[in-house]
């Protein structure tokens, strides 16, 4: 963002409801700040009762490009004009380009995730993930996932309102992919014990563990653990959930969920402005 708001400045923005806690303007602003781009990153509060007035509005008013969070993600889905593959395939979408008044959807939570999973030197590409949870993240994850060529995923959640959902997502994903993708009911603790003994990665996409409910754990067998399992949480507050705490203890090797916050941002911003965000700085500076 440069030092002087002018009649030339670009707006980029997110939408979503609750977004006072979001480091995504902080991130952004800096971004164009370091790089000189002459654009602001606001956030606007809205819900979905008027989030297709107000994704036209910023049509109307020719945004550059938006994120979208939670409740909009399967809203804006339905929204945009046009849809990236993953978008399409998992239904949800948090990245929008404005093309010349053309709204184009992306989803970059998978993509944010993969290269958090690089970061922390873990190379996923042939390995096989046991995951938990079925929401907008793991529903991307899961996407994205399959696309840049995990062997095989092993989805776990509770028979809920996405139960059904993520059974289509793998059954199309199964389609048009190299990658297995079952689902199975998280309360099946067998089922999932064996699942978690044969893979290479367990990932936690639910909220169990969050804050303030910091001492709820998705894994109550611990015996299940073992030194050569890579564990990750997308949770990031707390930055050691009780599930990293019991894996590390047992050897594994774990990552949270702070990185594939600051990946899924870079990746909005490339598309939105064609240049790589300025991560080492972004990292260093709110991370």
């Amino acid at each position: 963002m440069t030092s002087q708001i002018t009649g030339h400045t670009g707006l980029y923005a997110l939408l979503g409801s609750p977004v006072a806690h979001s480091i995504s303007p902080m991130m952004h602003n800096e971004a164009f700040r370091l790089l000189g781009i002459d654009a602001v990153y606001l956030a606007f509060d809205i819900g979905t009762d008027h989030f297709a007035q107000a994704v036209n509005g910023l049509r109307q008013v020719n945004i550059k490009g938006f994120n979208v969070t939670m409740p909009n993600k399967n809203l804006m889905a339905e929204l945009a004009d046009e849809l990236s593959p993953a978008a399409r395939l998992g239904g949800a979408v948090n990245t929008v380009v404005n093309d010349n008044g053309r709204l184009i959807g992306h989803t970059t939570d998978g993509i944010g995730y993969m290269m958090a999973a690089k970061d922390a030197g873990v190379e996923l590409k042939g390995k096989t993930m046991t995951l938990l949870g079925a929401g907008g993240a793991a529903t991307a994850i899961v996407v994205q996932a399959a696309l840049d060529g995990m062997k095989e995923i092993r989805v776990f959640n509770l028979k809920d309102g996405f139960y059904d959902r993520i059974c289509k997502i793998a059954e199309q994903l199964n389609k048009e992919t190299d990658c297995r993708v079952t689902v199975s009911d998280l309360a099946d603790m067998a089922a999932l014990k064996d699942s978690v003994q044969t893979s290479d990665i367990l990932t936690n996409c639910t909220n169990v563990g969050m804050a303030p409910n910091t001492d709820a754990c998705p894994i109550h067998d611990t015996g299940i653990f073992r030194p050569s399992l890579i564990v990750s949480d997308i949770i990031y507050n707390p930055a050691q959930t009780m599930l990293l705490k019991k894996a590390k203890a047992c050897g594994c090797r774990t990552f949270n969920g702070m990185y594939m916050l600051l990946y899924q941002g870079a990746a909005s911003f490339r598309l939105w402005t064609g240049k790589d965000m300025p991560v080492t700085q972004i990292k260093a500076k709110f991370f």
